[in-house]
């Protein structure tokens, strides 16, 4: 028999980011809502039981798009929130197979797995010893399976008390594997007082590899702290910035308040109006660039076409670039041979006059 070359290594969390930009596509939860097969409400990921194929698609149709990671589904999938629907003995089998699931697709493309813990709902500062080690144990048990299954590295996130944070990166660290610890900044401060900066400045110590935000702000409110973060973490630690695709302002800084007149809930189920096109997730990705983030992705609402428009702006040709849009060979909307009529050529031409009126 022949020797056969080995397959060449592959490039550590560390080494990518020193290398570059990471991209992470999240929102699996939301999209996978979306497609009908999550429960929106408990938002329990039952699908990695229930339908496997349609989480091992959603894989792959976000590295195809640009991700470096592939996010072992688990957020959501801990003893406690697993009770609310009532699946609590099925959390080892959920947790071990939607690592199992991840890393069939990690394997095939090259992306790094990343298992992935969240907050609880369980810390209360008011009983913080009793509180902290339901925490921790349940974090323990969530790592322990992710590590058993091959994760090379943990995400911790939507975290918004610093106290749970702290937690989840000591169990992260026991497990001797890369921590990402990310926070939700649905106020100004984390839910234990903490400026942003000054908690991610902390986890930094406290040796994270990566600190930052996550969920919760879309990009327009998310860079003035993302800005503070940066500055606040120097060397310490990568920084973070992984934001919802909404269009949250400055009196609605959290994707959780908006709403508008005839919406029968807004939050979460009716986010619609407010979804920030491809283009502008594009445009965050570079600013945030440029401010020196180095994790960068996108959370709860975000498609593939998302992430492919952001790892394109990155100056990245990803498989799914294959199929950008190539809107001069529209019948209607193109350019010289591909406009199809004498109308469509004047509608073309006319639209073309108001882009250009529209950057003056």
């Amino acid at each position: 028999m022949g020797n056969s070359a080995a397959p060449p290594s592959k490039k550590s969390l560390v080494e990518r980011l020193q290398s570059g930009v990471v991209l992470c596509a999240e929102g699996y939860v939301f999209e996978l809502e979306r497609r009908g097969y999550i429960k929106s409400g408990p938002y329990v990921p039952e699908v990695v039981l229930d339908f496997p194929e349609a989480v091992r698609e959603l894989h792959r149709e976000f590295v195809r798009s640009g991700s470096d990671i592939v996010l072992a589904l688990t957020y959501y999938a801990h003893r406690d929130k697993m009770k609310v629907v009532s699946r609590e003995r099925e959390v080892e089998a959920l947790n071990r197979q939607a690592v199992r699931i991840a890393k069939e697709v990690a394997d095939e493309t090259g992306a790094l797995l990343a298992g992935n813990i969240c907050n609880t709902w369980v810390y209360d500062p008011k009983s913080a010893k009793r509180t902290s080690a339901l925490v921790r144990r349940m974090y323990e048990e969530q790592v322990g399976w992710a590590a058993e299954g091959g994760a090379e590295l943990i995400i911790a996130e939507t975290l918004d008390w610093l106290a749970e944070a702290e937690i989840a990166l000591e169990v992260i660290r026991s497990f001797k594997l890369p921590a990402v610890v990310n926070l939700i900044a649905v106020n100004e401060r984390t839910s234990d007082g903490y400026e942003f900066a000054t908690a991610c400045k902390k986890l930094a110590a406290g040796g994270a590899t990566v600190v930052g935000l996550n969920c919760g702000r879309g990009p327009a409110t998310m860079l003035p702290l993302l800005r503070q973060i940066i500055a606040a973490v120097g060397d310490s630690a990568y920084v973070s910035a992984v934001p919802v695709p909404y269009r949250t302002t400055r009196k609605d800084r959290c994707f959780i308040t908006l709403h508008r007149d005839g919406c029968r809930h807004g939050f979460p189920v009716e986010l619609d109006p407010f979804l920030l096109t491809r283009y502008e997730m594009a445009d965050f990705a570079v600013q945030a660039q440029q401010l020196g983030a180095k994790f960068i992705g996108a959370c709860c609402g975000a498609g593939p076409h998302h992430v492919r428009a952001m790892a394109e702006a990155l100056g990245r040709r990803v498989p799914a670039s294959a199929y950008s849009p190539e809107l001069a060979r529209h019948p209607i909307m193109g350019e010289g041979k591909f406009v199809r009529s004498k109308e469509h050529k004047r509608f073309a031409s006319e639209r073309r006059i108001m882009r250009r009126s529209a950057k003056r």
